[in-house]
């Protein structure tokens, strides 16, 4: 057990972490000094091993990525815990530290309601999110405890954040600017989304509303047309007809 050079601080730390996928990589890497993407997948069925990786490291953990050999040879990225006096002490160092006073201020400040889909969700569905990812904040400027850093998302939203923010150019070059100014982090100001072009506009129908959803698609479905873009032909038609009634 390789857990035996690791003072008692550091292991009381490491056993505190109680979540499945951090908990995991935490008793590998105890057991064998490291742990391999290749790993994370083959083994544990983890198919984004970074997210496993920063799960770790949201608990204040200090990690290092180096390479090792994979079973076809290739080089493959590994993990094993840091320098224990690096461990991130801060109020709001991980998720787990999220506590309900935090969530208390946001939902104060924000109202109960997703930042992605700026509709109101139960209390209980709303997960605290870093604005800008922690792999990124966390990694090069540090954790702030500036409540506005942070923001509520219902599970959908978290996972299409991550989703993107994993994918993006940025994951890489962590530029924190190019963070800020993305949907992701500012989806009521931003220039960027991913570092794209783009602008997106997430849309919800609840409770009656529901019914009028029903409709858009069976419209949409009468022309012919993807949702999407019949929505945004309506859109169009709509501020044609503003523009030649004259209304401002």
């Amino acid at each position: 057990m390789i857990e035996k050079k690791y003072h008692p601080g550091f292991l009381k730390l490491l056993k505190s972490v109680i979540a499945k996928r951090p908990r995991t990589v935490i008793e590998h890497i105890l057991e064998h000094g490291q742990i391999t993407t290749e790993e994370l997948k083959n083994v544990y069925g983890y198919n984004h091993p970074p997210r496993a990786i920063r799960d770790v490291r949201e608990q204040g953990i200090p990690i290092i990525m180096f390479r090792v050999s994979g079973t076809d040879g290739r080089k493959i990225a590994a993990y094993r815990f840091g320098d224990p006096s690096d461990v991130r002490t801060t109020q709001l160092s991980g998720r787990t530290t999220f506590s309900s006073t935090v969530k208390n201020a946001l939902i104060e400040k924000y109202g109960p309601r997703c930042h992605i889909y700026l509709e109101p969700f139960p209390v209980r569905e709303l997960q605290i999110d870093h604005r800008v990812p922690f792999e990124i904040a966390g990694e090069t400027g540090g954790l702030s405890e500036d409540i506005s850093e942070y923001m509520l998302l219902c599970a959908s939203a978290n996972r299409a954040k991550s989703w993107s923010c994993e994918h993006c150019p940025n994951w890489r070059a962590k530029d924190i600017a190019t963070c800020k100014t993305c949907y992701w982090a500012y989806p009521d100001s931003y220039t960027h989304i991913a570092t794209r072009d783009v602008r997106r506009l997430d849309l919800l129908w609840s409770g009656e509303e529901t019914a009028e959803y029903d409709v858009l698609i069976e419209e949409a479905a009468r022309v012919q047309e993807e949702v999407p873009e019949y929505v945004k032909n309506v859109l169009r038609a709509h501020f044609q007809q503003r523009k030649h009634s004259g209304v401002d």
